[in-house]
């Protein structure tokens, strides 16, 4: 009886079609997988699908409030992107999102007497450093002990939701917030202005797609950006060139640290205007799914953020006008997340038979 087996072989130069079918493909699949999901629940799966685009695109407020929610999804897309773009595994995002958080709160409420113009942006800069820092310690454990950064930043994740969770049973509670855990509010000079008057659409949005541009002139254009993907393709062979890869990968960790940060400052300014343990939904995690579908390219983070806003805002408006579960939405941007990752493994190799 003969064998036979399958490998994987290298493709050295993709074409256009090679690199785009597998992407194409894994969101038609989501979307067929999604469909016979949203059958199995009763529901007409053509109806299920309309109604999520109408509620994440169909109206002025629907668009607002999905540019909104792609805010913060925006800044953990690019903290990740950046990070494992030099295969730093930044799992971390939700913690220096809280730190950022954190920062903005404690000097936001009038702890030091900042003129009303520099107020904003001296706290956004120190959101900015505390994230960094927070990534700095898994970055120096890594590059000096050889420790994996994915269990430390992992890890950073609860012990830092554990220390906010303390700060606002503490010395952050408000004391007029009658007995619930959250902070006090801002001073209004902390606060983003809107973007639309009346609507929830903040400047946080605009920072957002600026810091997207920045980092996409960082990495195509720098000598950093040359690093990084050097250290990220073959570490041996960039410190073999000369590129001292310690040194790339913590600014790389500080890159995406501060990128993550700016994701709690927008959310404290921006639009609740002050710190609670429900802050974040999970921003940082989404984050990943937001990079990977992006395959880590900064200005693909802004189209994958909308993309993956869209469906929770569309989710939510669904739910209410067809009677079926929200998480629907988590299974669509899981499902998505593993079928791209397939998508990109196929844009490189090739399934051979021997």
């Amino acid at each position: 009886m003969k064998r036979w087996s399958m490998r994987l072989e290298p493709i050295a130069n993709p074409t256009l079609g090679r690199r785009l079918m597998p992407p194409a493909t894994a969101l038609v699949a989501t979307v067929t997988i999604a469909s016979l999901l949203a059958m199995t629940a009763g529901a007409n799966p053509f109806s299920v699908l309309g109604l999520i685009l109408k509620g994440a695109f169909g109206s002025k407020f629907a668009i607002l409030e999905t540019l909104n929610r792609a805010t913060p999804l925006i800044f953990t897309g690019l903290a990740v992107a950046v990070a494992f773009r030099a295969k730093f595994w930044n799992i971390g995002a939700e913690a220096q999102l809280y730190a950022g958080a954190l920062v903005t709160v404690v000097f936001g409420t009038g702890l030091l007497p900042w003129p009303s113009i520099a107020i904003l942006p001296v706290i956004m800069i120190l959101a900015i450093l505390a994230g960094a820092f927070l990534l700095l310690i898994p970055a120096l454990l890594k590059t000096r002990f050889g420790v994996d950064e994915v269990v430390t930043t992992l890890l950073f994740n609860f012990i830092f939701l554990l220390f906010i969770s303390m700060l606002l049973e503490g010395p952050l509670k408000d004391p007029m917030g009658m007995g619930w855990p959250k902070s006090a509010r801002v001073l209004a000079e902390v606060r983003l202005p809107r973007i639309v008057e009346g609507l929830r659409l903040h400047w946080g949005f605009g920072i957002a797609i600026i810091s997207a541009f920045v980092i996409w002139i960082i990495q195509t254009r720098s000598t950093l950006g040359y690093e990084m993907r050097a250290v990220g393709l073959n570490k041996e062979a960039a410190a073999f060139a000369g590129i001292p890869v310690n040194k790339v990968l913590v600014k790389t960790a500080l890159l995406s640290g501060g990128l993550a940060a700016l994701a709690g400052f927008s959310e404290v300014a921006g639009l609740k205007g002050s710190l609670t343990l429900d802050l974040s939904p999970g921003f940082g995690y989404t984050g990943i799914i937001v990079a990977m579908l992006a395959l880590l390219n900064p200005l693909g983070v802004v189209i994958a953020a909308l993309f993956v806003a869209g469906i929770f805002v569309g989710a939510d408006s669904m739910s209410r006008a067809a009677d079926v579960p929200t998480y629907l939405a988590d299974i669509m941007l899981a499902t998505a997340l593993l079928l791209m990752v397939l998508a990109i493994m196929l844009t490189r190799f090739r399934v051979v038979r021997d």
